[in-house]
């Protein structure tokens, strides 16, 4: 059986599963989900498209599913899905999808959100991720599963984090992070093998050992230079080295992915389907507006 706050307002066409929580001051608007055994700690917003799978916890100051923050949004009824076993820390932010980007934000489960996250509309994000204090992720991104990003780091939109990296704190993300690597710097750029990360998810001696010599060939700073050329033709002298396991050829994938039929090192760039008639409206409006001499 639900609890609901008495202070608390809750749509009448809101779905509610089996005993959630729903604390005071919390507002659930009318075309929300949630599913069973959330809990809603008091002043969380709920409005919007929003599906929220099971087991759930939002804390105090939690937004979801309030308008994209995008101009290209036109008001349609796009979706905020939201799997299980997530937790949401104070005044963490999520937006719904943008009808040009696909209509639809997915989170998937098993995530930490800490203090302050921002995740934008159209963001397709994995399970098993954390996501530190004031992590702000752009519209468009793809973060994939078991990614670790340490606090205030800005992931710039369309751009796509690999499985198992990690992104340092306060690193500014430009260009799509590789799997399995750590990303730091200013400018930022791959610093080594996510070791620690992958050895807690039971990646075997010999699977952390090819990594280790594949960043050496590929990102070492004996080897790197500032013409992505040269990476490519360094993947290809890995590809060459001899038998690949699952986790290199997913590397190689990715990095030719990225600089191949990437756009300014960021594959989903290439995959856009914005246009400039769909900021028209709000530059238009602008233009309208601006006080004539």
């Amino acid at each position: 059986m639900s609890s609901i706050h008495p202070s608390a307002c809750v749509d009448d066409k809101a779905q509610l599963g089996r005993d959630v929580e729903i604390g005071p001051h919390c507002y659930v608007g009318p075309d929300v989900v949630i599913g069973d055994a959330c809990r809603l700690h008091n002043n969380v917003t709920v409005v919007g498209a929003t599906r929220i799978g099971r087991n759930n916890e939002l804390f105090p100051g939690v937004v979801l599913g309030t308008p994209p923050q995008d101009i290209k949004y036109h008001g349609g009824k796009t979706e905020l899905i939201i799997g299980e076993d997530n937790i949401f820390r104070e005044h963490v932010t999520a937006h719904p999808g943008t009808e040009v980007g696909g209509a639809v934000t997915r989170i998937g489960n098993h995530n930490r959100f800490l203090v302050g996250v921002h995740i934008a509309h159209d963001v397709d994000l994995g399970s098993h991720c954390i996501l530190a204090n004031a992590v702000q992720i752009a519209g468009h991104c793809r973060i994939e599963d078991c990614v670790t990003m340490g606090g205030m780091v800005g992931v710039h939109h369309f751009c796509t984090a690999g499985r198992h990296c990690f992104v340092a704190g306060l690193t500014r993300v430009t260009v799509d992070v590789p799997p399995f690597m750590i990303f730091a710097g200013e400018p930022a750029r791959v610093r080594g093998i996510n070791a620690n990360g992958m050895s807690r998810w039971d990646f075997d001696d010999r699977s952390l050992q090819n990594l280790r010599l594949a960043f050496k060939l590929l990102f070492s700073r004996r080897v790197i230079t500032d013409e992505p050329n040269n990476l490519l033709n360094r993947v290809g002298q890995l590809e060459s080295n001899g038998p690949l396991d699952d986790n290199l050829r997913y590397l190689i994938t990715f990095i030719r992915r990225s600089i191949s039929d990437g756009v300014y090192g960021r594959y989903l760039e290439s995959q856009r389907h914005d246009t400039a008639e769909d900021r028209s409206g709000f530059y238009n409006q602008q233009l309208l507006e601006k006080p004539q001499p």
